[in-house]
């Protein structure tokens, strides 16, 4: 199991938080799905609309993997 990072549940949900949150474009649409669908359909969508596995290689540029689970637990907070 994975320890809690800055308050997230790990240093995957919390670096995938903090590049969500730290770009404008990404944080509104994040907020949008979970606002319409939900936490877990919303990450979902988010990582199927933002093309995160070709825009990003699948990575943040830190190499943590954009994850349905990482996204997740990083809107969970939004």
């Amino acid at each position: 199991m994975a320890k809690p990072y800055n308050g997230h549940p790990s240093y995957n949900a919390w670096n995938v938080a903090l590049w969500i949150g730290n770009d404008e474009g990404m944080y509104n649409l994040a907020r949008e799905y979970k606002r319409s669908l939900g936490v877990m359909q919303g990450a979902r969508a988010f990582v199927r609309d933002f093309e995160l596995d070709t825009r990003f290689r699948g990575k943040t540029p830190d190499g943590v993997r954009w994850t349905v689970t990482n996204v997740a637990r990083a809107m969970r907070d939004l």
